[in-house]
């Protein structure tokens, strides 16, 4: 039996970086009712809210646990992918690092969809959101929802890192200029020391008005249509299975895996592939699920003496956070990161350098035994592409994820990220650092070989996602494309998506930036269509 529970103008299925701030600005008009289904639970649990808790959250019930096929260019390994399941989605359980991209990051999508998601018109949205601490360049926001903070309690490990920067050649720099070419000491989406996610920014003042509904533990299972009009959401609850229809426009903003997830068990997708799964094919788009694109990471660990996270939980620094919202805990972690090319003649950077002054080895699923301090390095622009596809026509059976890293066929991607290494090599050994940094304790081995072999040991043994999956429902103006660039689902009326899957290309940053501009657009785009 199916029951229906209520109607809305609008119907956002998940509560994340991109559907939050949707709600959010959407249900500020006090004549527009917007219903917002989350299929996790609220954001309640206190690792959410203490910075460098957040591995306490991977496997836990606020968290998806996905996890990818065999990857052959990772030793045949299945990689972790946390996401997260809960008000605020991986905005309440990521890092917490406020990294944009480049400014030609967006003028890229714009080439591929139209000039509205250019740099010079993103930049206003990013103003919008922003609430940056002594912002100090104009393009920055200073009165937006969105906290984005100094970190107030960086290890002096992370200061030497920057400091070994500077002795490789590299500039240090303010973070989030329009063409980075440095490193910085990361800015951090907190408030006083605490997260603050897009629940915190968005949902919390919005839960207050009579025009917003948030149905939490509501896992959307199919969207229902009428001819071809999307006018509402089939969603479980409690063990029973609901229905909630839309007046206006049905949106989806689960994320690059759930959002094709739910497009297919709607009869939305490859033919062939939902034909195979006893699926009724309702519109024939192909794409939907593949152009698969991950930032991949992998690191060098090294042994220190004192100084690194591996400390926070002592009693000193629970007391510290407790009573001043200082100390270890307020750390994201991956305290300064930097931008970097692996070969000569790129225009742009094609790699970013991550240091976290902690012993954050296999997952983060494991915890430290010792300190011990990382350094990553990250493939902005990978060439490789990989896709979503169904398990079954169950919305409870997990998804299959391959990303297919390093499987680009001319083997640019691996060529670049073991020239990433090098450059984690080199800083290692710049005087600031060299001083401080013990045994080599990842890859972890028993001899050691030349260096050469320790990369490609470290790229085959120590990689794993930055968390960052993209392009699944991807935005363009080609025929080809899931979504046009208002975010439109071709093929099909009144339903759109507003999530990392409708970005035609990653950006060399952090996905969390560019999603809420992703559900601050889609706001904008509803009300004037609408």
């Amino acid at each position: 039996m199916i029951q229906e529970s209520s109607v809305a103008d609008y119907v956002i299925v998940g509560a994340g970086s991109s559907g939050a701030a949707l709600a959010g600005r959407l249900s500020s008009d006090p004549r527009t009712e917007v219903v917002l289904l989350e299929a996790g639970p609220r954001d309640k649990d206190k690792y959410i809210h203490i910075p460098a808790a957040f591995s306490k959250l991977f496997r836990s019930e606020v968290d998806w646990d996905y996890l990818t096929e065999p990857q052959p260019g990772l030793g045949g390994r299945s990689i972790y992918w946390p996401r997260g399941k809960t008000l605020g989605g991986s905005s309440s359980m990521n890092a917490m690092m406020w990294v944009r991209g480049f400014a030609a990051d967006y003028d890229e999508w714009a080439e591929l969809a139209d000039d509205s998601w250019s740099f010079g018109k993103v930049v206003e949205y990013f103003r919008r959101i922003e609430n940056v601490e002594d912002a100090a360049a104009n393009d920055a926001g200073t009165t937006g929802p969105l906290n984005v903070s100094r970190q107030r309690s960086p290890r002096p490990l992370t200061g030497a890192y920057l400091e070994a920067a500077r002795e490789t050649g590299f500039p240090v720099e303010r973070a989030n200029t329009a063409q980075p070419e440095g490193f910085s000491q990361t800015m951090v989406t907190q408030k006083r020391g605490a997260r603050w996610s897009t629940a915190d920014a968005y949902l919390a003042p919005a839960r207050k008005r009579p025009n917003l509904t948030v149905l939490t533990e509501a896992a959307a299972t199919r969207v229902l249509f009428e001819g071809s009009a999307a006018v509402g959401v089939e969603y479980v609850q409690g063990g029973v299975r609901r229905t909630v229809r839309a007046r206006k426009e049905v949106v989806l903003a689960g994320g690059a895996i759930n959002t094709p997830q739910l497009l297919m068990l709607s009869g939305i997708g490859d033919e062939q592939q939902l034909r195979g799964q006893g699926i009724a094919v309702r519109h024939h788009l192909p794409e939907v699920g593949r152009n698969l694109s991950d930032h991949l990471l992998s690191i060098l660990g090294y042994r220190v003496e004192s100084d690194s996270l591996f400390a926070a939980e002592k009693l000193p620094e629970l007391a510290n956070y407790l009573a001043r919202r200082r100390g270890m805990l307020t750390s994201n972690v991956g305290e300064a990161y930097g931008f970097t090319r692996s070969r000569e003649g790129l225009a742009l950077p094609d790699l970013e350098m991550i240091f976290a002054p902690a012993p954050f080895f296999d997952e983060g699923l494991v915890p430290g035994t010792e300190h011990a301090a990382v350094l990553g390095t990250i493939l902005l622009k990978p060439e490789s592409r990989g896709e979503i596809t169904l398990r079954s026509a169950d919305h409870a059976d997990k998804p299959i994820i391959d990303p297919r890293y390093l499987s680009d066929t001319g083997g640019v991607d691996r060529r670049a990220m073991l020239e990433g290494l090098r450059v984690c090599d080199s800083l290692a050994s710049a005087p600031a650092l060299k001083s401080r940094l013990g045994e080599m304790v990842r890859p972890a081995l028993t001899s050691r070989p030349p260096l050469e072999e320790v990369l490609e040991i470290a790229l085959e043994r120590n990689s794993h996602t930055l968390y960052h999956p993209t392009g699944t429902c991807r935005m363009g103006s080609d025929a080809a494309s899931v979504v046009d660039p208002q975010l439109r689902v071709r093929g099909v009326d009144r339903l759109r998506v507003a999530d990392a899957s409708i970005m035609p290309t990653i950006i060399r940053g952090h996905t969390h930036a560019p999603c809420v501009v992703i559900g601050e657009r889609a706001a904008d785009l509803l009300r004037q269509s609408n």
